[in-house]
């Protein structure tokens, strides 16, 4: 079945837009995260990387839609709005969330016999195969609060902003909702080469979870990076994290 035509001025935005990129870095937010957590590193890495931040449907100027409440066809549609891109070297990075949304979106890259990844950067989450029970989309919304306080995804600022939560809510469980339930096959595979990025006190992510990730790639480049910090160490490791992005466009 076909997908409708996306607006790809709604998924994909571009905080640093260039015309003389030779590399393109996709980023996929986490839960409850929308494209511009990553504004410092498409201000760090434009001109040389168009940087796309993918918006999910639910949050910010996308709040009248529908948020998806499973990865599958999440992934499908973000595949689909790639696939319109001008071409480009293209390598996908996602956090939380978002890892396990790049990881089904480098599967359905390589499938269709079209582009193909250069690199998967996993950040902040395990491996595909590892699937745990999770029921944090089925608390009400003061728990649903307090786990997102546990981990520090959102400023104490915004947490205290009673309007701005209540708003954020629906794509909040529904992103939750996907991501607990998100389960893989235990042999599923990409060709790229996989980066995991962890922080050492995640107490999402154990550091036998980052290392599980190797067993789904068939490529012979995979590495862990480890970061001092909790589920959020990309907030405090900013221009670490960077460094290995320039790094890796570099060579």
């Amino acid at each position: 079945m076909s997908l409708p035509s996306p607006d790809h001025s709604l998924w994909c935005r571009r905080y640093r837009p260039t015309d003389t990129a030779g590399a393109r870095l996709v980023c996929l937010p986490h839960a409850g995260g929308s494209a511009s957590y990553f504004l410092p590193v498409a201000t760090a890495l434009s001109p040389r990387v168009d940087v796309v931040s993918i918006q999910y449907p639910g949050r910010q100027d996308r709040r009248g839609e529908k948020p998806f409440t499973d990865l599958a066809p999440l992934a499908d549609q973000v595949h689909e709005v790639l696939r319109g891109q001008p071409e480009l070297p293209l390598t996908l990075f996602g956090h939380s969330m978002g890892a396990s949304l790049a990881f089904e979106v480098a599967r359905r890259m390589e499938a269709d016999g079209g582009q193909v990844p250069t690199r998967l950067f996993a950040s902040g989450r395990r491996a595909p195969s590892i699937f745990r029970e999770e029921t944090v989309h089925r608390l009400d919304d003061a728990g649903l609060l307090a786990e997102i306080r546990r981990l520090n995804g959102t400023s104490s600022r915004l947490l205290d902003d009673d309007e701005v939560m209540r708003a954020a809510l629906p794509a909040l469980r529904a992103d939750y909702t996907a991501a607990e339930l998100y389960r893989s096959a235990p042999d599923a595979t990409v060709n790229c080469p996989i980066t995991v990025l962890t922080g050492d006190r995640d107490p999402k992510t154990t550091l036998a979870d980052a290392h599980a990730w190797a067993r789904h790639t068939t490529s012979d480049e995979f590495d862990v990076q480890v970061y001092p910090g909790g589920h959020f160490f990309l907030t405090e490791r900013t221009d670490e994290v960077i460094k290995l992005l320039e790094q890796h466009f570099q060579s």
